[in-house]
């Protein structure tokens, strides 16, 4: 079997201005398209009710077996606008970055196997990447203080030596969340080698934003088990998880000791506002992990876990010379 090895073109546009007053502007289009991206396909993967007598090696051969093929396979995009706007003037550094992108695939890594390996259900599995994130705004700074000799307020005596010198760099982060699939049993499916999907019984998939038992993330009512010999209607990574939000801050000062010799002293915040950061909720469908509408299978916070946003504080003395 010839292996056609795959390629990604890449492509962007990009715009910049000075506005003024210290500002700089920056828009740009940035996008990529994957060509024959590799996959994992279980080869001897069966259609609906066909169980492993299906399979096309067992038929051949009477292999039960699921063989995983790393093949070129269908490609990927990804495309964005990205923005920027930024300030340097004396003493002050400020950047604002914002990115509206859309990635798309067929599997989320270049090992990953394919949901859906039966030949007419392989299309089924271009959807949106599991690492896509729709949003992501970026806050930066770097102020250096206003105070200490040959600054604009307290220049001189005792409050100019405590005041003067430092450094405060805040940076904050908020992200949307990726997207996740709700699957289901795939047992009255009968076809290995394939995942199943739940059934979609309502229009919208309403947001709850629950993270603890009994306040489910989504609506678990949305979807409901497949219990007949076919593929769920969901399909995959239809559903968005919780965002992400991230305030860090750095406060900096050297102090000279000789000519040569001066130390660093570094305070550092992350997560300063001790916001919590979940992981996606469980995404099984069946009837023990859906009653009275909360998600029940591993409980609550062992299901939406959290991932990050702790707050951790870290104190560091270097030695520069």
């Amino acid at each position: 079997m010839k292996f056609h090895r795959g390629y990604l073109e890449t492509y962007n546009f990009t715009m910049q201005r000075d506005i003024g007053k210290g500002f700089n502007a920056q828009v740009a289009y940035v996008g990529n398209h994957g060509v024959r991206l590799e996959a994992v396909q279980n080869i001897n993967a069966a259609g609906p009710g066909e169980g492993i007598a299906g399979a096309p090696l067992f038929k051949l051969w009477g292999n039960p077996n699921g063989i995983g093929l790393n093949t070129p396979f269908n490609g990927g995009r990804y495309n964005a606008l990205q923005s920027q706007l930024t300030r340097r003037v004396a003493g002050v550094q400020l950047g604002v970055v914002y990115t509206f992108s859309k990635a798309i695939d067929y599997t989320d890594a270049e090992y990953n196997g394919l949901r859906w390996n039966w030949g007419p259900m392989l299309s089924a599995n271009k959807a949106l990447a599991g690492f896509d994130r729709t949003h992501n705004f970026q806050l930066w700074s770097v102020l250096d203080s206003p105070f200490g000799h040959g600054k604009q307020w307290v220049a001189q005596g005792v409050g100019a030596t405590i005041l003067g010198g430092w450094t405060l760099s805040p940076l904050l982060s908020r992200e949307s969340g990726t997207p996740f699939t709700i699957g289901s049993s795939g047992a009255s499916l009968d076809a290995p080698g394939n995942s199943q999907d739940a059934d979609q019984v309502l229009p919208r998939v309403k947001i709850l934003g629950g993270h603890g038992p009994g306040s489910p993330y989504f609506d678990p009512y949305a979807f409901a088990p497949v219990t007949a010999v076919r593929f769920g209607t969901s399909g995959r990574n239809i559903v968005r998880g919780p965002g992400v939000f991230i305030l860090n801050v750095s406060l900096a000062r050297d102090f000279n000791i000789t000519e040569r010799f001066k130390v660093q002293f570094r305070a550092e915040a992350y997560s300063l506002t001790n916001t919590p950061n979940f992981g996606n909720p469980g995404t099984t469908v069946s009837d023990a992990s859906f009653v009275n509408g909360q998600i029940t299978d591993y409980g609550g916070y062992d299901t939406i876990r959290p991932s990050t946003g702790q707050r951790q504080l870290r104190f560091a003395l270097k030695l520069l010379f």
